[in-house]
């Protein structure tokens, strides 16, 4: 009697033993192949889009937010400081301290935007703040003629109104996704480009009606940054 007690309680052991080893296998077959998301938000989102809702908070703001005609900003001051469409802009302000970096400078101003009496103009948001090593791709103007005339091929800047399928159909987007995944940041705000500021910043699930015109530029994929462990 107390051999069978022995081989029966074997067996329990054995397929508790079981459940829980699949378990945990299938819960490591749920996971994320890449970069998982820390969000409590119950909505599911993939990690290249995870941008594009991170200044919704502000949506209702700029939605009511009046419209200031004398300091507005346009997508020719947008390019002006840039060396072709694509290029992280140059920054057209001096710089205090070469070694300050995002979290100690740059995003003070840049996180969120507002208005600087100095250069009369509103601050540009930048769509990638945890992004803090800014000086890594944003360099200073040293000259009022920046850029040089070269042999190098234009790359024109996608042109506003005619990327609709319909006359009434939301328009494609026509940039990469990649570092530009916060739609709000340059498409809403006062310190929006006119020409593409959108009239509906409370929508702020843009890609439900937004897709990306892979037909002339391929998407990237998932930006990951670099680091010793994978070496």
């Amino acid at each position: 009697m107390s051999k069978r007690l022995g081989i029966i309680s074997l067996f329990v052991i054995l397929f508790i033993a079981f459940i829980w080893i699949w378990n945990l296998s299938y819960k490591a077959g749920q996971e994320e192949a890449y970069v998982p998301i820390v969000n409590d938000n119950p909505v599911q989102m993939m990690p290249s889009e995870s941008g594009v809702f991170k200044r919704s908070e502000f949506a209702l703001d700029y939605a009511e937010m009046p419209v200031d005609e004398t300091h507005q900003r346009s997508l020719k001051d947008y390019y002006k400081n840039r060396a072709f469409h694509g290029a992280p802009p140059s920054i057209p302000h001096p710089v205090q301290d070469d070694k300050h970096l995002g979290g100690n400078s740059c995003l003070k101003c840049h996180e969120n935007g507002g208005y600087v009496d100095k250069f009369k103009a509103y601050t540009p948001v930048v769509p990638h703040p945890e992004m803090t090593n800014c000086r890594q791709c944003h360099v200073p103007q040293h000259t009022q003629t920046l850029f040089k005339g070269s042999n190098l091929a234009e790359v024109r800047a996608p042109k506003v109104g005619v990327n609709n399928a319909l006359v009434s159909s939301p328009p494609v987007i026509p940039h990469q996704i990649q570092m530009h995944e916060n739609c709000l940041s340059c498409h809403a705000g006062p310190s929006a480009p006119k020409e593409i500021r959108v009239t509906h910043p409370e929508r702020t699930n843009c890609r439900q009606c937004h897709v990306l015109n892979n037909k002339e530029m391929a998407d990237r994929g998932t930006f990951k940054r670099a680091t010793t462990n994978e070496e």
